[in-house]
């Protein structure tokens, strides 16, 4: 049962305002990522990071909001929708201010995982609420995930753009202030146009967020120190373990607790543990492109970072026309197995053709056309994996699915990202340190690896997924 006031009956007279609302909030959650890629330059030039530590801008984000989306679900469901929904925006205002006034590594990198856990509260509330919301016409509940959908893909599109123009302009603090007068504006609405929930009876699983969080944590921190201090240092090898003890620890929770965070009994559902697998890969080949690409045309090209920005805007762009465009008829045409298998080889072959840029790179002929590729290809493997993670649930696991997928696809986003910068960093000192030459041998190095995480996909694919039945 919902623990929103509305019922079938009910409709709310205000719903297409609020969803305007929820859909501003879920655009700067979604852009969140992606206006501070572009600073990344600037941001490693005043505090001082290293390019191994860089990542944590990321990956702080990443980790948190992964690891704590299915937790804001649960959090939604027992304590009120609009009221997590408001405790996350109230949270992302704090953290954005404490992020952008960061004055140290630290400083920043907690502000970024506050802002992830904030988001996290953010992202499920707000979904839920529009669930409810259009649940007694599937027509216009059809056009309201349409809209959400749209407003994610605007937030990846528009923050790249902004973040440039942002950076550039003013300084790459403001892609972190930028959010304390907007997230203001959404929590003076909130109350006016959102109905406040009712608490429902039931347990919450901390200890199985804290232990799956924590271990995604130490596990990256481990794979980063790796390229500092070697794999067979104590400082290496003490956070991998503690992180599969607390991984251990989480599968264990889930099994002997009555109301766990993951029922490890939907792993049965058809095609469910091959798509969330297929999402892990697919996240950790791509991410990883955008976040190089980015850092080899203003590194390594010298481009500004709104020049740099406008020459990242065709991935979501190309990306999100073919979604809509292609990926669907090609899929109704040959299948997931086949689409997900082309997606992913385009995918890699992208990632090849990166990994031979020289330090006197084109960008029409060197950048533009691997972008077009990859685009395309993560088009065309996203979409069947998608559905394969969650188009065969019952109804009453559809929610935990959804919510499965978006942590999967966040936790290969940290992983593979954590993974491929130790590679770019140790080749990097390998061939010279800092200069530019070295670093476009990392940067080489990174994409020719994430071209290899794109074909395990391929390989994935074509093994466990099976061709349906005419």
């Amino acid at each position: 049962m919902s623990t929103y006031s509305q019922t079938s009956e009910q409709v709310d007279p205000k719903r297409w305002k609020a969803l305007a609302l929820l859909c501003f909030a879920n655009f700067l959650v979604m852009m969140d990522s992606a206006i501070i890629q572009v600073a990344l330059p600037a941001i490693k030039d005043s505090l001082g990071y290293t390019e191994a530590n860089l990542q944590w801008v990321m990956n702080a984000f990443l980790i948190m909001f992964g690891g704590l989306l299915l937790l804001g679900g649960r959090l939604a469901d027992l304590l009120g929708h609009r009221r997590i929904f408001m405790w996350g925006v109230s949270i992302l205002t704090i953290a954005s201010l404490f992020a952008g006034l960061a004055w140290n590594e630290m400083s920043l990198n907690l502000g970024r995982a506050i802002q992830g856990a904030a988001s996290a509260l953010v992202a499920p509330a707000a979904l839920s609420i529009i669930m409810i919301l259009f649940s007694a016409n599937k027509k216009e509940m059809g056009k309201a995930l349409a809209f959400w959908g749209l407003s994610g893909a605007a937030g990846g599109s528009i923050g790249i753009v902004l973040g440039g123009m942002i950076t550039q302009l003013f300084s790459w603090r403001w892609t972190l202030l930028f959010y304390v007068p907007v997230s203001l504006f959404i929590l003076f609405l909130a109350p006016k146009l959102l109905q406040s929930g009712k608490r429902k009876a039931g347990r919450i699983d901390y200890a199985g967020a804290i232990s799956v969080t924590s271990a995604l944590v130490m596990i990256v921190y481990g794979i980063v120190t790796a390229e500092q201090k070697g794999w067979q240092a104590s400082s290496t090898i003490l956070p991998l373990v503690i992180g599969a003890v607390l991984f251990i620890g989480f599968i264990l929770i889930q099994v002997f607790r009555k109301e766990p965070l993951v029922p490890l009994s939907i792993f049965k559902t058809p095609y469910l543990a091959a798509g969330n697998i297929s999402l892990i890969l697919l996240a950790a080949s791509w991410f990883p492109m955008i976040y190089f690409l980015i850092l080899y045309l203003q590194q390594v090209m010298k481009f500004e970072p709104f020049m740099a920005a406008m020459g990242m805007l065709p991935a979501p762009v190309l990306m999100a026309i073919f979604m809509v465009l292609l990926a669907e008829k090609v899929m109704a045409k040959l299948g997931m197995k086949f689409t997900m298998f082309i997606g992913f080889v385009l995918l890699g072959g992208s990632a090849l053709l990166l990994s031979r840029n020289t330090v006197d790179g084109n960008y029409w002929s060197d950048v533009f056309i691997a972008l077009l590729l990859a685009a395309l290809g993560n088009a065309l493997a996203y979409l069947p994996a998608t559905t394969a993670a969650v188009s065969e649930a019952d109804t009453a696991s559809s929610g935990l699915a959804s919510g499965l997928y978006n942590t999967t696809y966040q936790v290969g986003s940290a992983v593979g990202l954590a993974i491929l910068v130790s590679i770019a960093a140790a080749t990097s000192s390998s061939v010279g340190g800092n200069t530019i030459a070295a670093l476009n041998e990392g940067y080489q190095q990174a994409f020719f690896w994430s071209g290899v995480v794109a074909f395990a996909g391929a390989v994935i694919a074509m093994l466990s997924i099976r061709p349906a039945r005419k």
